[in-house]
């Protein structure tokens, strides 16, 4: 069909669901859920009931649901909260981390912080695990990773931080409502989610919190969400992302399922057209991840003449004022910088279907070679 879009870039933003949509148009006119009269307690209840049944869903006892304004913000107040509640100094991380955790470690550092980041092996995975060993304010790792999907030994880091008194805050905003989550069982002090990425809405995050060690305020003002998240709380996106969850928590099973499969299609059609890509994702990842590097092409050359084509994709990397970076995780893994510059992610997610995965298998090998013939950019 002329003019047809096709959507591959799910870890970004994932299309809203109609019963997030639903929800949110249901309590859209909600008052101040800390109003004592009958429209603030119908507000508090509708925030209580998204509050139930997303503690329900991750494994989480109510109290421990904070509802945030996005997911960086939720690992924003988990990482700095936790530090500032901590009288030791130390903090351990990955160098691999999304920016929303990445920055606040690095605001840590500037701020008189010892900062140690364990290693990364070729296949975008933490090891050598032993600074964990000592005891620090806080540690971070992300589940999966937002680039690769690379699913991280996250068992292990908070076994080990554990047995030295640390703290551990969980990026998981890449892995809530695409893989099972037990909060309980886990054993994390804090853990981040973001609607958006499961098929709620923008604007609208998640930071489970035990009751003890908490993280400390960072932000003050009324004491709402335990005084960790102050702020009259936004009752409709609230029960948006507790309906979005619902679902993407049941279609986890047959979604993983159908999606690996897809991925694998793409992954082979690809590296039967087209010569020497390096394929970054590595098992086990996240299903519907698929990164890879076309060498002697740069990623935004890819970018623009996949959207010609109609394919909506990603570099993967961070970018600020038009300009191409070098992928930190990539760097991180060993892979040079002149390879990370040609580097492109495929996401799929529950919208994405056979037709899609047919065109960009129909255009890649053209794409690939008239961005190789343009060349890498000086």
């Amino acid at each position: 069909m002329p003019g047809a879009r096709h959507y591959l870039d799910h870890a970004a933003t994932t299309p809203m669901r109609q019963a997030a949509v639903d929800a949110w148009v249901e309590h859209s006119g909600a008052g101040n859920p800390g109003g004592q009269y009958a429209s603030g307690r119908a507000a508090r209840r509708a925030l209580d009931d998204a509050r139930d049944l997303i503690a329900e869903l991750l494994g989480a006892d109510p109290v421990e649901v904070i509802f945030t304004g996005s997911g960086t913000e939720a690992d924003n107040l988990a990482v700095t909260g936790l530090f500032e509640a901590s009288p030791l100094e130390r903090v351990v991380s990955t160098p691999i981390e999304h920016p929303a955790v990445l920055e606040p470690v690095k605001a840590l550092g500037l701020s008189g912080a010892q900062v140690e980041l364990l290693p990364v092996g070729s296949d975008g995975r933490v090891f050598d695990l032993r600074a964990l060993d000592t005891p620090a304010a806080v540690a971070c790792c992300m589940w999966a990773n937002n680039e690769t999907g690379a699913l991280q030994p996250i068992s292990e880091v908070i076994a080990r931080s554990s047995a030295a008194g640390t703290p551990v805050h969980v990026d998981a905003v890449q892995v809530v409502g695409h893989l099972p989550v037990d909060f309980r069982m886990l054993g994390a002090t804090t853990l981040a989610a973001s609607a958006h990425k499961f098929g709620g809405p923008r604007g609208a995050g998640l930071l489970l919190a035990r009751r003890s060690p908490a993280p400390a305020a960072v932000l003050h003002g009324g004491g709402q969400e335990r005084g960790i998240r102050p702020g009259t709380p936004d009752v409709a996106s609230a029960a948006a992302t507790a309906a979005a969850l619902r679902e993407a928590v049941g279609e986890i099973s047959a979604e993983t399922a159908r999606l690996s499969a897809l991925r694998d299609r793409l992954r082979g059609g690809i590296l039967s057209q087209v010569d020497e890509v390096m394929v970054h994702t590595v098992e086990p990842a996240l299903p519907g991840h698929l990164h890879l590097s076309f060498p002697g092409a740069e990623g935004d050359s890819l970018i623009m003449l996949l959207d010609a084509a109609g394919v909506e994709a990603s570099t993967g990397s961070a970018c600020a004022s038009g300009v191409n970076r070098a992928s930190h995780v990539l760097l991180a893994q060993g892979v040079s910088e002149c390879d990370t510059r040609g580097a492109v992610r495929f996401t799929l997610g529950r919208t994405t279907t056979e037709a899609d995965v047919d065109k960009v298998l129909a255009v890649i090998g053209d794409v690939a070679e008239r961005a190789r013939t343009a060349g890498m950019a000086g």
